[in-house]
This record gives structure tokens, C-alpha cells and sequence, in this order.
């Protein structure tokens, strides 16, 4: 009796057969991660595997206000805020403003007080309008030697600016850097100071004295 030979395969036979069963899981596991959902009549039964479509009503709110909309300038309005804290009457804002006729300007001779320090008086050579960084370049003659002082008008430190003289023309240059050199330079503007300082303390005085009559005149009727 013969014996049954086995079949022999080659090994591309193998091979094939290993791709194909390779292509096969890949086939079903992209069939089993296939959702579709089914929707079922009010009597009719589901069948078991089938996904049922349950709708719910989610509560939505409507998105924050973006801070954009209110704030479309954000630099302007923050350096608004800043000038209204240190300047809350506006009288600085307005004696140099471009829109004021009566700002004052490069040329003039301006006096800063200060809380703590001697005043300054000096001719206004520069004007820099930078919002709160606003500053005004003075200069004087101390001991027969150019000093030149930069004033932040918005500084906590300065009490007050006034304007002394004004100049009769108009400056027809933003910077009058011309004043440094000798030919010229206003030097020492300190008589001009003492001048306006007696002139203000004689108008004072009158106004104290034109008060004190009116309040005697009253107690004597």
C-alpha cells in the first residue's frame, strides 16, 4: 500500500498568503470603526449591535465680551486715565495744548515751582508732547554759565508752572537751539523773574486790601 505523499507549498505561496490575511484584518477593523447611526420608528424594535440616536438639549452660554470691543485704543485710553490722575483739574493739559491760543509756547520765559527745591525760570526751548512723558526744556544763566533743565509737566514733583513773559513774535522753529550760542543767547533772565514776582505780590496785596475794606465797611454799618 502507498503511503500518502504531503503537499509541498513554495514560499511565495506563503507569503501571498500572509499579505492577503494582513489585508483582510486591516479590511475589518476599518469596518468595525465605521459608525452609522441608525434611527428606529416609535414601534419598531432595535436590533441588537444597532447605535441609537439620543438627542439632549446641552444649556449654552453666549461667549465673554472681548475686552477689544471696549477698549478699541488701549494705549490712548490707559494714558487718558494716567493724565486725569495727575493732572485732575486739566490746567496743565490746557496751558500746553495746541488747540489753546493762549498755550504757552517756545520762547516764552515759563517758572516751575516745586515741592521740593528752589524754582527755575528759564526760556522754553523745547516742547516735547509725548502724552505723560510731556517734558519742557528751560534755560537759564546761573554764575554767568548756560544751565539748561528738563521739567516733566505731569511730574508729582512740580507744583506749578507759570508764565512769566511771553515772547512778542512767533518762533518760526519748533526748537530754539540757536539760543546756545553767544550771539544769541538771552543770558540771565532772573531781573525778568524778580519783575514779575513784585508785580504779583503788588496785585495781591491791592486785592487783600480792597477785601479788608469791604469786610470793615460791613462791621461798621
Amino acid at each position: 500500500m502507498a503511503m500518502p505523499t504531503p503537499t509541498l507549498r513554495p514560499l511565495s505561496c506563503w507569503k501571498s498568503l500572509l499579505r492577503h490575511a494582513r489585508h483582510q484584518k486591516v479590511a475589518t477593523r476599518s469596518l468595525t470603526t465605521y459608525h452609522k447611526s441608525v434611527t428606529f420608528s416609535k414601534y419598531e424594535i432595535p436590533t441588537p449591535g444597532a447605535s441609537i440616536e439620543v438627542t439632549r438639549k446641552i444649556k449654552t452660554y453666549p461667549p465673554p465680551q472681548s475686552p477689544a470691543q471696549k477698549f478699541k485704543e488701549p494705549l490712548k485710553d490707559f494714558t487718558k486715565h494716567q493724565i486725569s490722575i495727575l493732572d485732575p483739574t486739566g490746567a496743565r493739559t490746557h496751558l500746553f495744548s495746541k488747540t489753546n491760543p493762549e498755550a504757552a509756547k517756545v520762547g516764552d520765559i515759563l517758572l516751575v515751582r516745586l515741592k521740593t527745591g528752589d524754582p527755575f525760570a528759564g526760556v522754553c526751548i523745547n516742547i516735547r508732547r509725548r502724552g505723560v512723558d510731556t517734558g519742557i526744556l528751560l534755560r537759564n544763566e546761573l554764575t554767568r554759565v548756560g544751565v539748561e533743565m528738563w521739567y516733566k509737566i505731569y511730574s508729582p514733583n512740580v507744583e506749578g508752572i507759570e508764565v512769566v513773559q511771553r515772547r512778542e513774535k512767533r518762533a518760526r522753529r519748533a526748537r530754539l537751539t540757536y539760543l546756545r550760542k553767544p550771539k544769541h543767547d538771552m543770558g540771565s533772565v532772573q531781573n525778568i523773574v524778580l519783575a514779575y514776582q513784585r508785580s504779583r505780590g503788588a496785585m495781591r496785596g491791592s486785592v487783600q486790601e480792597k477785601k479788608g475794606g469791604k469786610k470793615g465797611k460791613g462791621k461798621k454799618k
